[in-house]
């Protein structure tokens, strides 16, 4: 038998019914490393709101936050994985544990080889029309991901999320949408083009402002509201970049360990952003000045997040403040050092942001 090859934003279905997201590109050879995001509701029940989801008579409730780690630690161990790299237990499944594989890219060639059954379906095929007219890609370049691709999505009320692959076709689609977002009759516009969606409401991260972050959302790009003019709705719509087959480079590997060294705060210089885009976003780093931490900060390499907020945060040749989990990275042809942004004790607390150095 073949080996499973999965990619981030695959998902994969447990036999109970739990549905979880395969998390990135590097993983074990019998496993996958995820993130669980549904469960059914004869499982876990979520007291929230905007957890509910619905297919025909079956209910499911989305996890937030850390709700998914601390149900599967607690409820379901079997979905935790040893991590030989980092020698701790995560959320993952092993392959023969897997019941069934759902991909972003098979069920949209499904979505838009049908007539269109409902207004969301409807409003998704218009969508991928107008990319496809103002840009050299086709609806083979996208999948969906979510409600989308699990079948339980509200037609008046879900959001569109969609994955493009690969880098060159992640590229052309922020060129298209910056061309879309500027022309006034386009029915595509930026969803951070203003900052109504953090306006009034409670903001948790310590070193990163509710402002900074609006800012920050409105050149990635990738987050749009579109038009349906069909249905007189707006509709939140995200693209999220996913590496192409022959992009990727699995780097999980038994010999390597990374070992916590702290937490760190400085200024640095981006050299890199090409893996930007992608989770983990690894941006290559030049430390300019340190503020708080070991001796090791100066040291550091690259910048890695597994954490969506910080994806296409800061492009090359950007001075960035980034504060997060110092790690050394120790590998057979050698040691290096990278400032971690992920599930943590001290979440709120990390950073990744364009500044100056007299900013702080």
């Amino acid at each position: 038998m073949a080996p499973l090859r999965l990619r981030d934003r695959d998902a994969v279905i447990s036999r109970e019914g739990l549905i979880f997201r395969v998390f990135g590109y590097s993983h074990p050879s019998n496993a996958c490393i995820c993130d669980v995001e549904y469960a059914p509701e004869a499982i876990f029940k979520s007291n929230s709101p905007k957890a509910y989801r619905n297919r025909g008579d079956h209910v499911f409730y989305k996890f937030y936050e850390d709700e998914g780690w601390k149900f599967v630690n607690k409820a379901f161990p079997q979905y935790m994985v040893f991590h030989e790299m980092l020698d701790k237990m995560v959320v993952g499944v092993n392959h023969s544990s897997i019941a069934e594989v759902r991909r972003p890219k098979e069920k949209l060639e499904n979505l838009n080889g049908a007539e269109s059954k409902d207004e969301l379906h409807g409003a998704l095929q218009d969508l991928l029309k107008i990319v496809s007219r103002y840009s050299d890609l086709s609806t083979k370049d996208f999948g969906v991901f979510g409600s989308l691709l699990h079948g339980f999505y509200h037609p008046k009320f879900s959001d569109m999320d969609l994955v493009v692959y690969g880098v060159r076709n992640a590229t052309r689609l922020s060129e298209t949408l910056q061309e879309l977002y500027a022309n006034d009759s386009s029915p595509l516009k930026n969803e951070f083009e203003t900052d109504i969606l953090t306006r009034g409401k409670p903001w948790l991260f310590e070193n990163y402002s509710a402002k900074e972050f609006v800012w920050h959302q409105q050149r990635k790009l990738i987050y749009a509201l579109f038009r349906d003019e069909k249905s007189g709705r707006i509709i939140k719509t995200e693209f999220e970049p996913v590496k192409e087959w022959k992009e990727i480079v699995n780097e999980y590997d038994s010999r390597m360990k990374i070992v916590q060294r702290g937490w760190v705060r400085l200024f640095a210089h981006i050299e890199e952003d090409d893996e930007a885009s992608f989770i983990p976003s690894i941006y290559d780093i030049e430390p300019l000045k340190v503020l708080g931490g070991t001796k090791e900060a100066v040291e550091v390499r690259r910048i890695i997040s597994y954490m969506e907020e910080f994806r296409l945060q800061a492009q090359k040749d950007e001075v960035v403040y980034v504060e997060g989990n110092l790690e050394e990275v120790m590998t057979p042809e050698g040691n290096f050092h990278q400032i971690a942004l992920t599930y943590c004790p001290r979440y709120y607390e990390q950073v990744l942001k364009v500044a100056s150095l007299n900013s702080r």
